[in-house]
């Protein structure tokens, strides 16, 4: 069986080894447990947002970073692809665990979900947990873990604390922009998910989205980092699912009722309150499926330069 978490441990050992290779720090806590902090306090880069992102996915995916434009605009890009979508996604990437211990929160993904089963429904649906004595999770958050939080995450894990393993990186840094944007196909699978499709249906899964710029409010980056997918983000698909084609007009960001205009907008819009969106807005922009079974291909929603470029402060 895949080990997500003994995948993504060879990956962390790197970055611990060679951190300050990455632009990265190197932490060993009292107790064993083990971070790096990927800019935090740190600057972190590409190369560390690659491997925080190969993390992310549980060491199922790859991670390239290239230059491309969005208009008269140079952009940096990143493309994900995995040939393991469910698993790489949603049973790993997918931040699906919320960290809150004592004054601490972080979203929390990678492959540590698996062992401790956040959400439990999820890995019911894709029929996956993983079997490992290392936990190897990512933090979105802007301070780093202490003792404490690394042994509740332990213990959720039913791993021995000085066998976990956290990467950390705020929103609001190279990291985290690259991080984000990286989700792009995640996100792709996760609606699919949430509209009650099969996901294991799904062969393999690429897709792209720009490196938002990096912002210096923590809830501005949010914003831009979430619009690189929702209004720029492309996505191809591989399945054998001819029933595909009774999910294709809900798949894309532009189907949502929110759709339009910057993220940060209509969250401010909303009192910054989350359950005031409309949730179908957490799309990519345009999707691509190539359906194997009837050997058809589809392609759905488009991209919005124009917001795009708004969302990071071009125009």
């Amino acid at each position: 069986m895949l080990s997500v978490n003994e995948l993504a441990l060879d990956i962390f050992e790197e970055l611990a080894e060679y951190a300050e290779e990455y632009n990265a720090v190197y932490h060993e806590l009292d107790n064993g447990a083990r971070i790096v902090d990927c800019g935090v306090s740190t600057p972190g880069g590409y190369l560390a947002g690659k491997r925080f992102t190969e993390i992310c996915m549980g060491g199922l995916g790859e991670v390239d970073i290239t230059m491309g434009r969005i208009g008269e605009h140079p952009i940096p890009f990143v493309e994900v692809s995995t040939d393991f979508p469910s698993i790489a996604c949603l049973g790993a990437q997918k931040a699906g665990w919320t960290v809150n211990v004592n004054k601490y929160f972080a979203m929390g993904s990678g492959p540590a979900r698996a062992l401790s089963l956040k959400p439990k429904h999820t890995y019911e649906v894709i029929e996956y947990e993983d079997e490992f004595d290392y936990a190897v999770i990512a933090l979105e958050s802007d301070h780093l873990p202490n003792a404490g939080v690394m042994e509740k995450i332990a213990e959720a894990c039913n791993v021995d604390v000085a066998n976990t393993c956290a990467v950390v990186a705020p929103t609001a840094s190279i990291v985290g922009s690259i991080q984000v944007a990286g989700r792009c196909v995640e996100t792709a699978v996760y609606k699919l998910n949430e509209l009650g499709f099969d996901t294991k249906k799904i062969s393999a899964g690429i897709g792209h989205a720009p490196i938002a710029p990096v912002k210096k409010d923590g809830t501005k980056a949010m914003g831009s980092t979430n619009d690189a997918t929702i209004y720029h983000g492309s996505i191809y698909l591989t399945m054998n699912a001819p029933e595909i084609k009774d999910y294709l007009d809900r798949i894309p960001s532009n189907k949502s009722k929110g759709y339009g205009k910057p993220f940060y907008e209509i969250f401010k819009e909303a009192n910054f309150d989350f359950y005031q969106i409309d949730t179908s807005l957490f799309s990519p922009a345009e999707v691509v499926i190539n359906e194997l079974t009837e050997g058809a291909v589809y392609h759905v929603g488009a991209v919005n330069p124009e917001v795009t470029l708004k969302s990071f402060g071009f125009l």
